[in-house]
């Protein structure tokens, strides 16, 4: 009995996910069925409509009807939380080829507001006044650079560029003391920056010389303006200061 019911279950479940592949499970008349499928199918697309208005708008409806659909019927979600579906539907885009490629990252950009506005996370013990070129200085984590392809803050309907821009969009997310994220554009030094700090604990002089590096300069080339960077991110609270009760660690 518990076999036959568990199948009972699944077909239901197969069938309100993709009823255009599977068939429904018998005994149960179309009309209590298309009322199941509007049930559930219809929480999943409000949900998500409410986290991507822009990309949304931008697609049309037959088109964001026709993404929702097969995400709800090939995606299988790894989490039993609402406010996390949209993260889902994040990852799913990624491995879409054949969504246009601004699809996938005006879903990352519009998603990214959610998960700093939603975030609980905890900053790390840090010196606000330790010095950011001898410490490590200490990123905070409701901050976030991003780079994209495409330019996603000023995508909208009808606002679709035709191709992709020769220069990516480099930006700042960052929860503010306001409780609201905020975006911010970057210069290309800001960026690299940001991601070193986010990717390495060293000191600030040798984030620094990482850069130089990189742009095959001089070190001393870039430290005073990088430091002058880094006064400003901190200022802003987008570095906190340097970190605790840790020596840099030299890679």
């Amino acid at each position: 009995m518990a076999d036959t019911l568990r199948e009972q279950q699944m077909r239901m479940a197969r069938f309100i996910r993709d009823p255009q592949s599977n068939p429904p499970p018998p005994g149960i008349e179309a009309r209590r069925l298309a009322v199941y499928r509007r049930l559930f199918f219809g929480n999943v697309q409000s949900l998500l409509a409410g986290s991507f208005p822009v990309l949304q708008a931008s697609l049309g409806p037959e088109r964001w009807l026709a993404l929702i659909e097969s995400f709800y019927a090939n995606h299988r979600c790894q989490t039993p939380l609402f406010t996390e579906v949209a993260g889902e539907l994040v990852e799913y885009l990624q491995n879409r080829a054949d969504q246009p490629g601004w699809v996938a990252e005006l879903a990352h950009y519009e998603w990214i507001e959610t998960v700093l506005m939603l975030s609980d996370g905890t900053e790390l013990a840090h010196d606000p006044n330790g010095d950011l070129l001898q410490g490590v200085p200490l990123l905070s984590c409701l901050a976030a650079p991003l780079a994209y392809a495409w330019p996603v803050s000023h995508i909208g309907p009808g606002r679709i560029p035709p191709q992709v821009p020769t220069t990516p969009t480099l930006l700042l997310a960052c929860r503010g003391a306001d409780h609201k994220v905020h975006f911010s554009r970057l210069a290309p030094l800001a960026h690299a920056l940001l991601v070193s700090l986010q990717e390495r604990q060293v000191s600030g002089r040798e984030h620094l010389a990482g850069l130089a590096a990189r742009a095959g300069i001089e070190p001393g080339t870039i430290e005073t303006l990088g430091l002058e960077l880094l006064i400003n991110l901190k200022s802003q609270g987008v570095v906190l200061g340097t970190r605790l009760h840790e020596r840099p660690v030299r890679l």
